[in-house]
């Protein structure tokens, strides 16, 4: 495994940790890393069985768009991950249960082999489910036999890769399900027991940022994406950021205020968006009611009652920004968010994590001096840096140990079927 460490003459020495190496099994006990390893891999692989456990077969089937994919094939997916970039190459006397499964559940790695067109995800209807799940069973056993010795570093890295990206698929799980769901005239409740956003509890403030030089990007230990480095310095203008996310009452007011029947808000492809796609409120608002609001909203947990406190989610960029642009702000860039998230006044900051990913004004572009992983794995983040818009925090779906303030998660900008919400900001 090839790690750059760029030397970018510009990049001036911090005071704190450098981009993090992979884990290095000689740092510590072997056998002890082994333990933790093996814990480790049961406790996120049996987390993904856990929340797909309350649908039925033919809920873990079904593909509502070709963004989206279904709960089964994400299950078999973070499987395959395992399996073609440990187990094949490492795994002493590994044998697939079925090679068709490389193709069938590769999802955009080139080096790999050919895939099965994304929109068609929906389809596979064999293997069923019952099969799938043995097809976790049987990569799990191999990787317990392999988690079982001490592994050189490039092998600990590629186990943690994988972990990190079957957390991920764990968000996604929720998220397409919901979508999928929502065509259901039933409305059912996908996940009854599924997390609700929580209120921030607290009147809207500005929050003040100095600005001036700030470091960001990953800066150690533990593991963390390669778009999440080089750490590099930015200059900031002083700003300021909203102590809270913005909230579903104050989004109603801006529909109520004709903000979807008004072009002055929005930047012209988001206009065009809204008239082709006839939005009218954010994903899954259901029509309003006599009073002005929405008669509920479709979560995973069902229809729910409108919260004028609660968080607005699933929301586009392009409402995002013209949401800002309606209150006499703007969104933040990421370096702001990650600066303001980190720096002395992050403790008046509330809903960083954990209730909705934030938009920012930030093409997803690499930072100064950035190189991909070597091999295969270099696919997993570079090759999308275009077209696409950051998101920072996390949401309510995100598994606990998956979010970072470094953490760099992007979606094209007309997306709103993840858990997305926005953060006001101001030059200052």
């Amino acid at each position: 495994m090839r790690w750059p460490m760029p030397s970018t003459p510009w990049l001036r020495p911090e005071p704190r940790p450098q981009p993090n190496p992979p884990m290095n099994a000689s740092t510590e006990s072997a056998l002890l890393l082994a333990a933790e390893r093996q814990a480790r891999y049961a406790a996120v692989r049996s987390h993904s069985v856990a929340l797909a456990a309350p649908l039925s077969a033919e809920d873990q089937c079904i593909q509502s768009m070709p963004d989206a994919s279904p709960t089964k094939w994400h299950l078999a997916h973070t499987s395959w991950f395992f399996e073609t970039l440990l187990l094949k190459p490492h795994g002493a006397g590994y044998r697939t249960p079925d090679p068709a499964y490389a193709t069938l559940f590769n999802s955009y790695y080139e080096q790999l082999g050919p895939r099965h067109p994304r929109p068609q995800r929906g389809l596979i209807t064999r293997p069923d489910l019952a099969e799938v799940h043995a097809y976790r069973a049987h990569v799990d056993a191999a990787m317990e036999a392999l988690l079982a010795a001490p592994l050189e570093a490039e092998l600990a890295f590629l186990v943690e890769l994988g972990l990190h990206h079957e957390q991920q698929h764990q968000e996604l799980l929720q998220t397409d399900i919901l979508h999928a769901m929502s065509m259901n005239p039933l409305r059912p409740a996908a996940l009854p027991q599924a997390p609700r956003a929580t209120e921030a509890g607290q009147p809207f403030a500005w929050i003040e940022q100095a600005g001036g030089e700030a470091w960001i990007g990953h800066a150690g230990p533990g593991f963390a994406y390669d778009n999440e480095g080089p750490r590099h310095p930015v200059w900031l203008q002083p700003y300021r950021l909203g102590n809270r996310l913005v909230t579903q009452g104050e989004y109603q007011a801006f529909i109520a205020d004709g903000g979807y029947r008004r072009a002055a808000f929005w930047l012209s492809d988001g206009w065009a968006t809204v008239q082709a796609q006839g939005w009218t409120a954010p994903a899954y608002w259901l029509p309003e009611g006599a009073d002005g609001q929405p008669e509920g909203i479709y979560t995973l947990r069902g229809v729910e009652a409108f919260r004028p406190e609660a968080p607005v989610l699933h929301l586009s960029f392009y409402e995002a920004a013209a949401y800002a642009e309606w209150a006499g702000a703007r969104l933040p860039t990421e370096a702001e968010w990650e600066a303001a998230a980190t720096g002395p006044q992050a403790a008046a900051l509330h809903q960083l994590h954990g209730v909705a990913w934030q938009w920012t004004r930030s093409s997803y572009d690499p930072y100064p001096g950035y190189r991909p992983w070597a091999g295969a794995v270099g696919e997993y983040n570079g090759k999308f840096m275009v077209s696409q818009l950051v998101l920072r925090g996390s949401s309510l779906a995100t598994p606990p140990g998956h979010a970072r303030d470094s953490y760099r998660n992007f979606f094209p900008p007309a997306a709103r079927w993840q858990f997305s919400g926005l953060r006001l900001a101001q030059d200052a």
